[in-house]
């Protein structure tokens, strides 16, 4: 892996584009589908190479970053809730110097002294799921789980059922919403897997998939039966707050009747802080449920207010992650997986071991480029690392043990599904299938992504039988979902579908005939295409139409290239598919069935939503970054550069050629004290 300082402005850009996809995919897996592909340790690798080229290329920073992302979209089996404050994630810091560096950017941000007193609380960092408890006067009125930050699943008769959630609450704030996280406990679901067993159903890979699949029923009384606990340790939106620490939010919690947990401790520093983590990390193995780091936060509720949010986690807590737990086992083969967008993906396929508790037998191998720096080869005994989750990585084989008629693995140059040349574009990490749409492995993933729950979301079509219908010739392209009902009788006839079941699936996919235009982009599973860029495409364009004429018109690269959010390698993208004759047959077969909605602008109330602001000179009432995101909280964006698109430049003492510029283009120009008054109103 080339390091983040040698890549050049265009690779960058590209790795980029695909650590939003990879990310993106990796987080429904975990958040939605409660199924997750890699472990935490690999997932957590995607996000920190993704920020530290965010860091080196501030400018490639993309409007679908996984910086920006929160969990995953709602389930349509549940009631939507929108969460009226976001559930939002928690950076992480994965050694003693990521902590230290914590404390120095919260003292940079507030203008505090090195030896100022800062408060600080060390947590636990559950490994379970996010629940929201909303009560009004007293009584649960809603639970719901987070989802992608913004909306969540109503599964408020699940939480009912869960005995360390109480009812009703007593001398409260009228609306009191309290967080925390759902789990099962070790011996719990050890009992739980047992019952599974016997029963001849599907085992859990672990506490946290269980939990979470026990607290996402639509029968409520499956829920009732599994042995789920809580663990409050936060809370959203309340009428009046009756405490001014975090340290009294916990008191207060348990006072109220809510589980809390007994290893949270105080800390004055780093030192304090590191000491809690390495008491909380040996006693780890003895508790009976699974953490997997312990969480730091500000202990003063006004500093935390100030220090507000980056685009997903606040400014004032980190998750302090616990190393990757690991084992040795034998590389038994490699197999290939061909993706949606024909990329070639390497996984170890293992002598099954036990790792951390949980049975793994695959492994994430990366690409062509980590199997070749690591020479890793079938037959090997390697050292594999897993946090958490059920696939681990493959960290290195053992030479000692290597057998003496081993050859190096060499990554296949045609396509193992279709046999098409399989080719690695300048800059690339991933070498990828040309067939297309010829390829099956392409057509089955594109029409999976296409059903799939951030996409389409129809009910009951899951990948499963994408593949089946697939094989037997029932859907060959998107279009051919809508037309399923023709062939009704091939349905009759196939085991586990019935009359009921049938019909569901014909309503679900009557339901998607009509679709906004942000949704059916996003759909179509065009390569660099995520959900954010594909609403900034919406949001840009309107229909489809327009989209379409913009991409395949001389100046195309140009007109994509300006809008803001889209970047060069999107714009080729775009071209790229629009230009593909396969790809307008598949847009036009899709046109013939369904209706795609005009894209519809969101209306917000801000003063400052929506302008451009420019904060130039010396800031002596907050630090240039406190400001940045105070503007952003209220919706605008802040540039470096005054332009004829500036709404409003804010000067401090020492203004330059930034303000002279304002005055020449006739923008308005304001002193920091008036910036204060406005965006406090």
């Amino acid at each position: 892996m080339t390091p983040v300082e040698e890549l050049t402005e265009k690779e960058a850009a590209k790795e980029l584009a695909q650590l939003a996809m990879d990310i993106a995919f990796h987080n429904a897996r975990y958040h939605g589908d409660d199924a997750p592909l890699i472990s935490d340790a690999d997932f957590d690798a995607l996000v920190k190479r993704n920020t530290a080229i965010e860091a080196h290329f501030p400018d490639l920073v993309r409007k679908d970053s996984p910086s920006h992302q929160v969990g995953a979209k709602a389930s349509s089996k549940f009631a939507k809730v929108q969460h009226a404050q976001r559930m939002l994630s928690l950076g992480n810091a994965f050694n003693d110097e990521d902590v230290s560096d914590f404390l120095a950017r919260i003292r940079r941000f507030l203008n505090m002294d090195a030896e100022a007193a800062l408060d600080l609380v060390a947590e636990p960092k559950i490994d379970g799921l996010s629940i929201s408890l909303r009560y009004e006067n007293g009584v649960l009125v809603q639970a719901a789980t987070r989802g992608d930050g913004s909306e969540g699943e109503d599964v408020t008769a699940n939480i009912l059922t869960i005995k360390d959630i109480p009812q009703t609450l007593s001398d409260v704030p009228d609306i009191c919403e309290i967080r925390g996280e759902i789990y099962m406990s070790k011996t719990d679901f050890a009992a739980l897997n047992a019952q599974q067993e016997e029963a001849g159903k599907p085992v859990f890979a672990n506490p946290r998939n269980a939990a979470a699949g026990s607290l996402r029923q639509l029968d409520a009384s499956i829920t009732a039966s599994r042995p789920l606990k809580f663990f409050a340790y936060a809370w959203g939106v309340m009428s009046t707050l009756p405490f001014s620490t975090h340290s009294e939010a916990l008191t207060w919690l348990k006072a109220k009747g809510f589980p809390t947990n007994p290893l949270s401790k105080a800390a004055k520093d780093a030192d304090d802080l590191i000491k809690v983590y390495k008491h909380i990390e040996v006693a780890r193995g003895e508790l009976d449920y699974d953490i997997d780091g312990v969480v730091y936060k500000v202990d003063d509720l006004g500093l935390q207010d100030r220090l507000g949010f980056v685009a997903k986690a606040p400014r004032w807590a980190i998750a302090h992650k616990f190393p990757a737990e690991k084992a040795i086992t034998i590389l038994k083969d490699i197999d290939i997986q061909v993706g949606r967008t024909g990329s070639l993906t390497p996984v170890a396929k293992l002598e099954p071991v036990t790792v951390g508790g949980v049975v793994v037998s695959n492994a994430t191998l990366h690409n062509e480029d980590e199997i070749a720096r690591k020479d890793v080869r079938i037959g090997d005994h390697v050292r594999i690392q897993r946090a958490g989750d059920v696939i681990p990585q493959v960290i290195e084989p053992l030479l000692d043990k290597r057998p003496k008629d081993s050859k190096r693995f060499q990554f296949p140059m045609f396509c193992p599904v279709c046999g098409s040349e399989a080719v690695r574009e300048e800059g690339e990490v991933v070498r990828r299938c040309t067939g297309g749409l010829i390829c099956r492995a392409q057509r089955v993933e594109r029409l999976k992504h296409f059903v799939s729950r951030r996409a389409f979301d129809i009910d009951g079509l899951g990948a499963k039988h994408v593949e089946a219908f697939h094989e037997d010739d029932l859907i060959q392209s998107p279009a051919d979902i809508f037309r399923l009902k023709d062939k009704r009788e091939h349905l009759d006839t196939r085991e586990g579908w019935g009359e009921q079941s049938i019909s569901n699936l014909f309503d679900a996919i009557e339901d998607k005939r009509t679709i906004p235009l942000e949704r059916f982009l996003f759909g179509l599973g065009i390569r660099h295409i995520g959900e954010v860029t594909a609403k900034d495409l919406a949001k840009a364009f309107g229909t489809l139409e327009a989209l379409e004429e913009a991409a395949t018109s001389e100046d195309a690269s140009e007109t994509l290239s300006a809008i803001d959010g889209i970047g060069s390698v999107v714009a080729e993208a775009l071209i790229s598919f629009f230009h593909e004759e396969q790809n307008r047959a598949v847009l036009d077969d899709l046109r013939g069935e369904l209706t795609i909605e005009a894209y519809e602008a969101e209306e917000t109330g801000s003063t400052f939503a929506g302008q451009t602001l420019v904060f130039t000179g010396s800031l002596e009432k907050m630090s240039r970054a406190e400001a940045k995101a105070q503007a952003e909280k209220l919706g605008a964006k802040v540039s470096g550069s005054v332009s004829a698109k500036t709404n409003l430049v804010i000067a401090g003492p020492g203004a330059g050629s930034k303000m002279k510029k304002a005055t020449e283009l006739g923008i308005d120009v304001i002193d920091e004290d008036e910036w204060l008054r406005l965006s406090s109103t």
